[in-house]
């Protein structure tokens, strides 16, 4: 049983990380990216919101399909769009071509970030599942921490188009891992009743679920406040700090180890003292170490190491929030689970896409802009945590 545990999570980790691994070992070419085109850094930075916003709106219809049609199958579509989308990535010959084709990628990728939550409601409720989703972490920790470096290694050697024939390569392997090593959660049976009908009933349900948009927006909060990170930390770091791609991809590594470390925790805490306490320590843990990270910012103390350390810190913190809000918004959702997914997700990377866009705004070379859209993120969790888990506390534990 805990050989199938641990190949379950090993196999939806793999396939969840192929999207973030077209977004993290992008990061280190955005500068070059922008020499290379000809491009200002606010249209390097659209070419990858427009993932985020197609890694949100692709989920709106993966979730139902996958309830309709079984799991796998619109993983195996999803799989193939991607690749397409990154090998015209690979041969845009200017930005704009660039931003198109990358929402192309995303609306490829978006399936591997809906449905492996899907399935782990499929065989998992509650702590199982909570351990589960922290074990799919781990896996997908793969593309934080290496993805970077080994993005930087390939710009150095080969350029940035090399970064999108590699991540074509890996949708080339998740096709393999899915066909040979992935079993159907979803049995004919339990599809009957799923029709584009009952989708859109579904949605109208979990829009006017008060409690089920309260964890999904945590959640979100939470996310977006990461995905400014990713938005600006390369220029924030080379550009600001002068640190070659190479030293950002350590750097941005340190970080995602301790957003995905600090979750594989997340089973044995929520054992031991529940959800939603856990959530509530999380949030509170993440909004005090993001506002020492302002103050400071604030006060002039404008150093490489001390941004550094408080995210690590706080990213540690972090990593509870997001695994144990996704478990507790698809709590009482089975029968629509991947439509459940598809929404929270949706709402996750559209937010995310929004407070990138705002932040962008701001950009002015410093880390001000950055460190702001982080704490300000981290503070809405914080408020919408105390609103959502005061009343339901009970029921969501």
């Amino acid at each position: 049983m805990k050989t199938n545990f641990f190949r379950t999570a090993v196999v939806l980790g793999l396939l969840s990380a192929i999207g973030p691994f077209a977004i993290d070992m992008y990061l280190p070419a955005l500068p070059s990216i922008g020499q290379s085109l000809g491009a200002s850094m606010g249209a390097v930075q659209a070419s990858l919101m427009v993932f985020f916003i197609a890694l949100g709106v692709g989920q709106l219809v993966y979730g139902p399909a996958s309830d309709m049609l079984g799991r796998k199958l619109p993983l195996y579509f999803s799989l193939g769009l991607f690749a397409v989308g990154s090998v015209g990535c690979a041969l845009a010959p200017d930005v704009q071509t660039l931003i198109v084709l990358r929402f192309i990628q995303g609306l490829g990728a978006s399936a591997g970030m809906v449905i492996p939550r899907a399935i782990v409601r499929d065989m998992h409720t509650g702590v199982g599942a909570a351990r589960l989703m922290s074990m799919l972490m781990l896996v997908f920790s793969v593309s934080p921490i290496l993805a970077p470096l080994a993005g930087s290694l390939l710009i150095e050697a080969l350029g940035w188009r090399s970064v999108f024939w590699s991540v074509t390569a890996i949708a080339m392997v998740g096709l393999v891992i899915l066909f040979t090593s992935l079993e159907e959660t979803r049995p004919a049976s339990e599809r009957a009743n799923s029709t584009v009908r009952s989708a859109l009933t579904a949605y109208g349900e979990l829009l006017r679920d008060a409690h089920f948009l309260g964890l999904v927006f945590i959640g979100a909060f939470g996310m977006a406040s990461f995905f400014s990170f990713l938005a600006n930390s390369p220029f924030v770091m080379i550009d600001h700090y002068g640190l070659t791609p190479r030293q950002y991809s350590m750097a941005f590594a340190i970080n995602a180890a301790s957003f995905i470390g600090v979750s594989q925790f997340t089973g044995k805490l929520a054992g031991r003292f529940g959800l939603v306490k856990l959530v509530k320590f999380a949030v509170g843990g993440y909004a005090a170490v993001m506002t020492l990270l302002l103050v400071q910012n604030l006060l002039g103390v404008d150093r490489l190491d001390v941004l550094i350390v408080l995210m690590l810190l706080g990213f540690g913190f972090l990593g509870l929030v997001v695994p144990t809000t996704s478990v507790l918004a698809l709590e009482a959702h089975g029968a629509i689970a991947g439509t459940a997914s598809a929404l929270m997700g949706t709402l996750q990377f559209v937010t995310g896409a929004i407070v990138m866009a705002v932040v962008g705004q701001f950009v002015d070379g410093s880390a001000r802009p950055m460190v702001l859209g982080i704490a300000g993120c981290a503070w809405v969790a914080f408020v919408m945590a105390r609103v959502t888990l005061r009343s339901h506390a009970v029921k969501a534990a």
